[in-house]
């Protein structure tokens, strides 16, 4: 089955720490408000009731702003003065993939009209028919149209069978029956004061606050055989897993959510939970555990420590997360490049993968996998990479690359290239390629990732927080950090002394040619004028602009929701020239590469079709602005960096012409953040 992560998890147990529950809920609807930007249909969250005994579970369809607005109608119900000093609170952002949005349909979902169990959900459950049919049967009475609603019910099944189990325990025989995607975070009633969660093929993670220095930087693993009672772990104190005493006096806050933007304004310190992972909150203490141990399973999580700061997520001065991003990247292209390009020895040291370069060397081929925007910085650096590898480099979509079962040895090198970090399909063809021997080189924006805690080495592209889903940031640093490998793998071939130094160069200045472009915000806002009502946009280009074709045209069907493709101009005469005319709007990216002959031609055949065409160009290039009907002009620069310059204008297009249409740029409709399940 295949679907998008569509639900984002936050959720907030304050031990030994009193908080009134207006104060709960605020934390509760903050957190989730950090996760707008992965799109949703609706909201919910489920608090203890005023009296300590129920649970209150409050559904909204829309907005968060909608549910915060029921939250308040429901002030004296929910008793906002009331000061607890242990409360489980949970909540969830929604986006329909099984039931239409609803409030019956939203998070959190219930086990029963009691509420013994409560569930937040994200990614999809695909053997929930399975499950559902069989509860049927148990005579449960389903409410809901999701998948979600098995898990929780499920819970319940488990809990009657056997009560003599704990909270955790139930949680562990729940995810072995259920196939899919998820991370999951439950509640009860039956056990007030705790929390249980876990992960298979979706981010979790779970942070830490406490007024005292933690004692440990790691959290160990306990697995079946460790399953004793009292094997729970306190963080202040230095661990020994053949005897863990709890500590008194532990005031502590814990938080579960999806993404660190919902946690980094409480906290920096966070623990990434892997596949299978099962974290239990209880009595203040928080454990792991896992139900078998494998090979390669570490014995222990550790504590990491976040460098983001809240205002790196916030807006600033921006109408929206994506525009803040594109006019980002002076900076992030900079943190690409910072400690690891030295411009005065001309050299380059990645560290992540420094150990890993003379195995490189000695492949026999690099395989670049990725899906999308990571797919197109694939395309955009292959040319490159040929040339200063001297090595076969196939690019690979990754949903293909699976469905062909495609040939892998071990010694070919697999770069899996993914902003989060937890794309699905890129995961997925990561442990294919890992079963089969070959050496796995990540390149992700996202420390912790599963992606990154998987692969043998990597590249973290350092670009920084990208909130909105439409990739700008990424896109320019994930091409860097190949561009970067090129220049690696070619430092000791003198026949390639003076491109490398050419390039190097080009990289020296690209900062302030990505300030230039940006510059032309104005110009290319009067275009967008133009576009805005049209039905559809070509975008030609070939050679190291193909990508940024490619590219530009897959912004603007995420942001305005037009159709858009973006065409290689030597397949012109092979079809779509038949599309030409003067109403059809087309881009063409013209600059003076080794295939500027070609594109001049390509420009040429356009014209004489009476087509109109908006070329992107070289400033100073008279001879194609002769021939175009408008231009955006770009600073000149080495030929493989070029598709950085004129892949801006195409972002700066794309959000131009979705604000005019009236489209939320942050959060396109049906799509999310990461892909997190087929």
């Amino acid at each position: 089955m295949r679907g998008r992560e569509k639900r984002c998890i936050f959720a907030y147990l304050n031990y030994d720490i009193p908080k009134n529950r207006k104060e709960i809920i605020n934390l509760l609807i903050t957190g989730l408000k950090r996760l707008e930007y992965r799109g949703y249909d609706s909201a919910g969250i489920a608090v203890d009731s005023a009296n300590g005994n129920d649970i209150n579970i409050i559904k909204k369809s829309g907005k968060v702003e909608a549910l915060e607005q029921k939250i308040l109608n429901d002030e004296e119900k929910l008793n906002f003065n009331a000061v607890v000093r242990l409360h489980v609170g949970i909540a969830h952002t929604r986006w329909a993939t099984h039931g239409v949005p609803s409030e019956i349909n939203s998070h959190p979902q219930r086990s029963d009209v009691q509420n013994l169990f409560c569930v937040v959900h994200n990614g999809i459950i695909t053997n929930y028919k399975e499950v559902k049919a069989f509860l049927i049967r148990k005579g449960y009475i389903f409410e809901s149209e999701t998948d979600t609603e098995v898990i929780v019910k499920l819970a319940h099944h488990i809990y009657q069978q056997q009560i003599t189990l704990c909270f955790r325990e139930i949680i562990e025989q729940v995810v072995q029956q259920l196939e899919g995607a998820f991370a999951l975070c439950f509640k009860s009633r039956i056990y007030p004061g705790e929390c249980v969660a876990t992960r298979r093929g979706s981010p979790l993670l779970v942070g830490i606050k406490t007024n005292t220095r933690l004692a440990t930087d790691h959290v160990p693993v306990f697995y079946s055989k460790d399953h004793r009672r009292g094997n729970e772990f306190s963080i202040f104190s230095r661990y020994d897993t053949s005897e863990i005493e709890p500590l008194e006096n532990k005031e502590i806050e814990y938080f579960f959510a999806s993404d660190a933007s919902a946690v980094i304004e409480h906290t920096n310190q966070v623990i990434f939970l892997e596949d299978d992972d099962v974290a239990a909150v209880k009595d203040g203490l928080l454990s792991i555990h896992r139900l078998k141990r494998s090979l390669d399973d570490s014995h222990a999580r550790e504590i990491t420590t976040l460098k983001m700061e809240i205002q790196q997520i916030m807006k600033g001065n921006f109408d929206s997360f994506m525009q803040k991003e594109i006019f980002e990247q002076p900076e992030s292209v900079v943190n690409t490049m910072r400690g690891r390009v030295n411009f005065e020895t001309g050299s380059i040291i990645l560290g992540g993968i420094k150990d890993y370069i003379p195995e490189i060397r000695r492949c026999r081929r690099l395989m670049l996998i990725g899906c999308g925007t990571s797919y197109h910085s694939a395309i955009a650096t292959r040319q490159l990479l040929e040339e200063l590898t001297e090595l076969p480099v196939m690019v690979e979509l990754a949903s293909d690359f699976l469905d062909r079962k495609t040939p892998v040895f071990r010694d070919d090198v697999c770069f899996f290239i993914s902003q989060s970090g937890e794309t699905a399909d890129t995961l997925l063809a990561l442990r294919y390629c890992k079963q089969h021997g070959a050496l796995i080189v990540g390149i992700t924006n996202t420390v912790g990732s599963s992606i990154c805690r998987e692969s043998h080495c990597g590249v973290h592209i350092n670009a920084g927080p990208e909130i909105g889903v439409a990739s700008t940031k990424a896109y320019t640093s994930q091409f860097i950090s190949l561009v970067m490998f090129a220049l690696v793998m070619s430092e000791d071939r003198i026949s390639l002394l003076s491109r490398r130094s050419e390039i190097m160069e080009g990289l020296k200045i690209l900062p302030e040619c990505i300030r230039r472009v940006l510059k032309i915000d104005d110009t290319v806002q009067a275009i967008a004028q133009d576009l805005y009502q049209k039905k559809s946009l070509l975008i030609m280009g070939r050679g190291y602009n193909y990508a940024t074709c490619m590219e530009g045209a897959l912004k603007v069907k995420e942001l305005t929701y037009l159709h858009s493709e973006g065409i290689m101009s030597g397949e012109l005469k092979h079809g779509p020239l038949a599309l030409i005319d003067k109403a059809m709007p087309i881009i063409m990216i013209v600059t003076r590469d080794p295939v500027y002959n070609k594109c001049m031609n390509a420009l040429q055949q356009v014209t004489a079709r009476e087509g109109r065409p908006i070329v992107v160009c070289e400033e100073g290039d008279t001879e194609t602005k002769n021939i175009a009907w408008k231009t955006i002009e770009v600073p000149r620069i080495v030929d493989c960096l070029q598709g950085i310059l004129t892949v801006i204008p195409m972002q700066l297009l794309s959000y131009h012409i979705a604000v005019l249409r009236g489209c939320n740029v942050d959060c396109p409709r049906n799509l999310a953040k990461s892909v997190t399940v087929e």
